[in-house]
């Protein structure tokens, strides 16, 4: 099995892969870098952020919204890279000492965001998750935000059925995925859990395939986990990388297979690339915010 690291550019945190179809672009970010990333092509431009960021999405308007520590903010991509152009856009978290982690679009173009404690320092060193503080929020067009969940540890995953009933959800601290029903009034019914834990590390982020599995990223797994759709485990996908973050689906026909990691205490040395495979099935795009 072949695997490419897409750029020489190696993250501290890589995390959020986003891929764009309309401009075949991918965004990804450096959580403890504090840098947005979006290679077109072969070309790869950094925005450095003035605080950590967590996601990097693209809008129906032409700019891009950016998930920082301080909140939600507007990014115009015409700005220079160590001069980056942010436009506050709401607070969805206002709690000090949390930060942003998990934060993806369902198909109606709304953002989910998932909140935790603070656990980076200054210097992007790794601290100690000792509070279960972080919320999920979902954010409208409009900026308005609603709160779905409180008291989560670690969010990650957000993955929707194509009905916008169901919701795939984790959170790391439980080593755990979970499912909520999503009630008509958009609030969640409570979670049920659905896969995990498992051995091979602890679930981070996850892509659907059109087949209708999840691949997962498990942190400090070295691995991708295909589930099917009742959680069981389909197929391990062995990875360069101690610590993969999440996945995307991306290319013309979705058949790429991008994935985000971070640095580790092994030092593999393509730990923090983005890598990238050929797979035998596509999968499901993302949705830009629609704002």
């Amino acid at each position: 099995m072949t695997w490419t690291a897409i750029t020489q550019h190696r993250a501290q945190l890589g995390e959020s892969p986003f891929w764009d179809a309309p401009t075949q672009a991918l965004y990804w970010v450096d959580i403890a870098g504090r840098q947005a990333l979006r290679l077109i092509g072969d070309n790869v431009q950094i925005w450095q952020m003035p605080q950590h960021i967590s996601a990097f999405i693209p809008c129906d308007s032409g700019d891009a919204l950016v998930t920082l520590s301080s909140g939600v903010y507007r990014l115009d991509l015409d700005s220079p890279g160590l001069e980056p152009q942010l436009t506050l856009f709401c607070i969805a978290d206002p709690q000090p000492g949390n930060r942003p982690n998990e934060a993806r679009c369902d198909a109606l173009g709304r953002l989910w965001l998932g909140t935790m404690q603070t656990n980076i320092g200054e210097n992007g060193e790794d601290l100690p998750v000792v509070r279960r503080c972080g919320g999920l929020f979902r954010i409208d067009r409009d900026a308005r935000v609603t709160p779905l969940l409180q008291g989560l540890g670690i969010p990650n995953t957000l993955l929707w059925s194509d009905d916008l009933t169901r919701l795939t959800f984790g959170d790391s601290l439980d080593g755990t995925l979970y499912q909520h029903f999503i009630r008509t009034d958009g609030s969640l019914d409570p979670a049920q859990p659905w896969f995990g834990p498992h051995q091979r590390g602890v679930p981070d982020g996850s892509a659907w395939d059109a087949e209708g599995f999840v691949w997962n990223a498990r942190w400090d797994g070295s691995c991708l986990l295909r589930l099917t759709a009742d959680g069981q485990v389909d197929r391990v996908l062995e990875l360069p990388v101690s610590r993969p973050t999440s996945c995307v689906f991306g290319g013309e026909d979705l058949k790429t297979l991008y994935i985000t990691s971070a640095a580790s205490p092994l030092e593999h040395p393509l730990d923090g690339a983005v890598l990238s495979i050929r797979l035998d099935v596509p999968g499901k795009s993302c949705h830009r915010f629609s704002g």
